[in-house]
């Protein structure tokens, strides 16, 4: 098992891409090459975990620092591939970007998550995340994310 950053020339990234596209399904491999690319000079990263060749878990994440934060590692996108969840590899990659936020000095690591990704809130809650804000986003033309599903309706 291998844990590692994949930088943007790297010849395994239409594997981490597979990964990816599991989360951000809008995105062809292109646009993500795209996109990353325009992102790197703002610190975007991608990191992965190999099995051989085979790409089991993936997230995108830069250093920032902001006023209410200080220095701390945010995490744009984590995904495990569907076959593999719930087999240690969301755990892994989360461990890895604890360490490198750790090394980098980072006083902590934020992400945001879809408000119907309720497997992946379990997971973060495992992980020892919380809440601490709500998100809220204006969105202008194409820059305006895919449709998400509405959350599941409170049975009560």
């Amino acid at each position: 098992m291998n844990v590692a950053d994949v930088p943007l020339g790297d010849d395994r990234l239409p594997a981490v891409f597979e990964v990816i596209r599991e989360l951000r399904t809008h995105l062809s491999l292109e646009q993500f090459r795209d996109l990353y690319e325009r992102a790197v000079p703002e610190g975007y990263r991608v990191a992965a975990v190999f099995d051989g060749d085979e790409c089991r878990a993936a997230a995108g994440y830069r250093i920032a620092t902001n006023l209410v934060s200080g220095k701390h590692l945010y995490v744009d996108d984590l995904v495990t591939g569907d076959a593999w969840r719930s087999h240690g590899y969301g755990r892994l990659l989360n461990k890895y970007l604890v360490e490198k936020a750790r090394n980098e000095g980072c006083g902590s690591i934020q992400l945001d998550s879809g408000v119907h990704r309720g497997d992946a809130h379990r997971f973060y809650f495992r992980e020892r995340y919380r809440i601490t804000s709500f998100h809220f986003g204006r969105y202008f033309g194409k820059a305006a994310p895919p449709a998400q599903p509405e959350p599941p309706k409170d049975p009560r």
